[in-house]
């Protein structure tokens, strides 16, 4: 049964379920988790952008955030889904789409071989980094906080960095992916500097590699190679879709509990897989886990829970379907929301909280624009879908 051939820079997105169209219903799980986590993502931005109350950073070094209010803690908690969702459903976007256009070729005349699938994805990839570079940055720029940050490395410029990487690792099987994805793990554990060396210099390159930070004219979040590791898990799971996909559903439940298990003995043992021991012994010290690099037990907590939350989404009957039909609609254009609510979000704050407001009356604003996006969401998604397959629109 081949996939659906629209499949995204971060994932493969599809319509709503119906009866008569399996391949929806096999990956609505992937769409409504998408749209989740780019609802959960506008709230994170929100609280930067209007709220101007966003916490400092989890990185390898420096200052740790410090939180003396739950709703802070908890608003910033639910946000760390976002970062690994996105790269394992595109990881699992790559398979699809390639095994999507080597089936085209076996039915129709216009299946590409496998070097057209890779310079396709290379070519997106590309673009990512130039959004980040040429785009996204100047919705920062619009921050009512301020900026003052020259260049800055974000998101998308990982996803198309890994994009790129991932490309060329298409023609791997599981067998070698999951032994690769542990490699890259622990990699990324053995890497990380030790904390007392935050202040050190580090070149470009390596910044944009392996460590976060920097100064104000180059910060890196999201250098590339210690979020390839959950890339090739999701390239793992996008194999076992297009083998099956009640078996791989079932095992991300599986995969999601035992990740969610081994977080918990790893925070409680306090050392191998942290990067940097617990600041104290309170639930929110247990909770407060590094992100930049991704630390083992930030990787096993958040992909632990968006694979149990994706195995519940392939449970939903056709009724509750319906209910996250909002989510789906966010999740079939990732790329539009996600540069769509920068601007929205920075012109909220600008025009209504130039000083910014408490968290919890920044969670209106953050409604206020979903409540905004949708239709933007829903049109262009439309739009996109008429458009042949080769057409820039379907980038977004």
């Amino acid at each position: 049964m081949p996939v659906n051939d629209e499949t995204l820079l971060t994932g493969p997105a599809v319509g709503a379920h119906t009866e008569t169209n399996p391949t929806a219903s096999r990956l609505f799980p992937l769409d409504a988790l998408r749209g989740l986590i780019m609802v959960l993502m506008a709230l994170d931005h929100a609280n930067l952008l209007v709220a101007q109350q966003h916490s400092s950073g989890e990185y390898w070094g420096g200052p740790f955030p410090v939180y003396h209010d739950t709703l802070a803690f908890l608003t910033r908690l639910v946000t760390h889904l976002c970062a690994p969702g996105f790269f394992f459903l595109m990881g699992a976007g790559l398979v699809l789409f390639a095994d999507s256009r080597r089936r085209r070729g076996q039915t129709t005349s216009d299946g590409w071989s496998e070097r057209t699938i890779i310079a396709h994805l290379l070519t997106r990839g590309g673009l990512l980094i130039v959004l980040q570079l040429l785009v996204v940055n100047r919705a920062w720029e619009l921050s009512p906080g301020g900026w003052g940050i020259d260049i800055y490395i974000g998101v998308l410029f990982a996803l198309g960095g890994t994009m790129m990487l991932g490309s060329l690792l298409l023609g791997l099987k599981p067998k070698v992916l999951l032994p690769l994805t542990a490699a890259l793990v622990l990699a990324t554990e053995l890497l990380a500097p030790d904390p007392s060396q935050w202040l050190q210099t580090f070149s470009p390159l390596n910044r944009l590699l392996l460590v976060p930070g920097g100064s104000p004219e180059l910060w890196v979040n999201y250098p590339v190679l210690p979020w390839l590791e959950v890339v090739t898990l999701g390239m793992v799971f996008g194999h076992w879709l297009v083998e099956n996909p009640r078996t791989a559903f079932r095992r991300a439940i599986e995969f999601g509990a035992g990740f969610l298990l081994a977080f918990l003995v790893l925070r409680t043992l306090n050392q191998t897989g942290n990067i940097r021991p617990r600041a104290g012994d309170t639930w929110i010290d247990f909770l407060n886990v590094v992100k930049y690099p991704p630390s083992m037990t930030f990787i096993l907590l958040t992909t632990g829970v968006n694979l149990v939350i994706m195995g519940l989404f392939a449970r939903a009957g056709e009724k509750l379907q319906r209910v996250f039909q909002p989510l789906v609609v966010f999740g079939r254009v990732p790329l539009f929301f996600y540069l769509t609510h920068l601007f929205l979000y920075a012109g909220l704050g600008r025009g209504l909280t130039p000083g910014g407001t408490s968290i919890l009356r920044m969670y209106p604003y953050w409604v206020l624009g979903l409540l905004i996006l949708y239709p933007l969401c829903l049109g262009y998604g439309q739009l996109k879908q008429r458009q042949p397959a080769k057409s820039v629109l379907r980038f977004f």
